[in-house]
């Protein structure tokens, strides 16, 4: 067996043609589509970006336990995994995230990598004179201060050497996976995990992608929206959504050259190729712009998910109604392989699915940020289970690897850590037990904000797809939480986290 596992960065759901969406051509998202088992109840982990890898390389969640950080010593990756049963793994990845102190050990898991550079805040190209004033001209204050403190301001320094469409990120990732594919299509027992950063923010596309979306804005590069609430005008608003559509026609575009590569080479009989992302983003939705701070409504949790299988050809062209969750990509990459499933996993290969042997791998998916609320979707509702209060003390990080995004733990939480004994998932090893301080740097709190419109509300999504008005349903909110609560026995939660989502969510324990 061989497989492509093809990893977007914030692609939406709805942005799809085959999910649904009709405001972008996604002819090749179709295709793919017709050659694969589409999931149409697929939702997040743990978010935002290095949460959702953590549970893509361990088939667990891990946001009960600690926020964004690196690989742990203990943790499980589906590449060692697949190692050890002999299968040759390579990362091709422009995810600036792995490369800082919060990403390291996921990349290196692999057999081999590659980095490709410039994405979003990159410290790439070395610039001691910037042209400030060309700079004036062509991005908007608003999302590009002229301030080199700003990390925005690297990413206008990358552009400078981004003038055809070669030379941008994502491109490059896939003409490197079809040197890979070149190279190795003729082996067997690898895995190639192609991975683009693409339709991230910020939303720079190239020019010929862009100009398929005309708007009436005429200043300068407005496309990476603050996680806030939407203050714009008209013009403004249609100017950055026009910006993603962009990112997302190329994405199809360069998906269309991949499914191209598998028809030229006879790829679909012997090669395994699974599709998605790692969560969606709002854009003007709700009132709100990004994701993390705000509930985590479907167009940030719900994702699409496409794997064709070569061993279930029958499943080409169909549609899989069973929720499904990120946590489940593990199990099912080493499933495609024969490989071990270490004790550890608590998610689920997608095997009988595809196959049509089994209806359903779990109740309902639970998702959300160290901190933040539980999110708890079963195909028809979904729940936001706030935490009392998140402003509040108690909650703990438990790991041996104490850094936050893009740097260590200070001296003040560090000098709160004790050790304390493991988890089931652990493997015997202690940890650090360090207090969740209120003005720690981790996600959201590291811009200094937190989170948002934080009440509990439950939505019938049959009834309200777009989540324009919470339902009052207890039975089905008492159902969905001792769900929830079911989950995090099953991963060994801390003792102290149900306190922190409130007397419901322990009683139900």
């Amino acid at each position: 067996m061989r497989t492509v596992f093809l990893l977007f960065d914030s692609l939406n759901r709805s942005a799809l043609g085959a999910y649904g969406g009709d405001a972008i051509a996604t002819p090749n998202f179709d295709r793919l589509a017709a050659r694969s088992m589409s999931f149409d109840q697929h939702y997040t982990g743990s978010l935002p970006c290095m949460p959702a890898r953590r549970d893509l390389h361990t088939g667990r969640l891990n946001f009960m336990h600690r926020s964004w950080g690196p690989l742990e010593a203990f943790d499980n990756s589906f590449a060692d995994c697949l190692r050890d049963k002999g299968v040759y793994s390579h990362l091709i990845t422009d995810h600036v995230h792995y490369f800082e102190d919060g990403g390291a050990g996921f990349h290196t898991r692999f057999d081999s990598w590659e980095f490709i550079r410039g994405q979003e805040y990159d410290p790439w190209v070395p610039m001691v004179a910037p042209p400030m004033e060309k700079f004036r001209r062509e991005f908007s204050e608003k999302h590009y201060p002229l301030d080199r403190s700003s990390k925005r301001f690297q990413h206008m320094v990358n552009r400078e050497v981004m003038q055809d469409e070669a030379d941008f990120p994502g491109p490059k990732c896939f003409a490197a996976g079809f040197d890979f594919l070149d190279r190795n299509r003729d082996a067997d027992d690898w895995l190639l995990m192609l991975e683009c950063f693409d339709p991230h923010e910020p939303f720079h596309a190239p020019e010929r992608f862009r100009e398929a979306f005309p708007t009436g804005y005429n200043g300068g590069a407005l496309d990476w929206p603050y996680y806030a609430r939407v203050t714009e005008n008209q013009a403004e608003m249609d100017e950055i959504r026009a910006n993603y559509a962009a990112l997302v026609a190329m994405c199809d575009e360069y998906l269309g050259r991949l499914l191209d590569y598998f028809d030229r080479h006879d790829m679909w009989k012997d090669t395994a190729l699974v599709v998605t992302t790692d969560h969606g983003f709002l854009l003007s939705e709700h009132g709100w712009w990004g994701k993390c701070r705000m509930p985590y409504y479907e167009e940030i949790s719900h994702i699409p998910l496409m794997i064709h299988d070569p061993r279930t050809p029958q499943a080409a062209g169909t549609r899989c109604a069973a929720v499904t969750q990120t946590p489940d990509i593990m199990p099912t990459l080493l499933g495609l392989h024969d490989a071990d499933l270490p004790p550890e996993v608590r998610a689920h290969d997608l095997a009988p699915l595809l196959a049509g042997t089994s209806g359903k791998v779990r109740d309902s998916a639970v998702f959300g940020i160290f901190g933040g609320p539980v999110g708890i979707a079963d195909g028809r509702h979904v729940l936001y289970h706030y935490p009392v209060d998140w402003r509040a003390p108690g909650l703990k990080e438990y790991t041996l690897a104490p850094q936050h995004m893009t740097g260590h733990f200070t001296a003040a939480e560090l000098k709160t850590a004790t050790m304390v004994p493991g988890f089931d998932f652990t493997r015997g090893v202690p940890l650090m037990a360090i207090d969740a301080l209120p003005d720690a740097k981790r996600v959201p709190m590291n811009d200094g904000l937190g989170f948002d419109d934080d009440e509990t509300r439950l939505y019938d999504l049959a009834a309200d797809p777009a989540q324009k008005a919470p339902v009052t349903n207890h039975a089905v909110q008492a159902r969905l939480v001792a769900q929830a609560a079911a989950e995090f026995r099953a991963h060994d939660a801390p003792a102290e986290t149900y306190d922190w989502y409130g007397l419901t969510l322990k009683e139900t324990a």
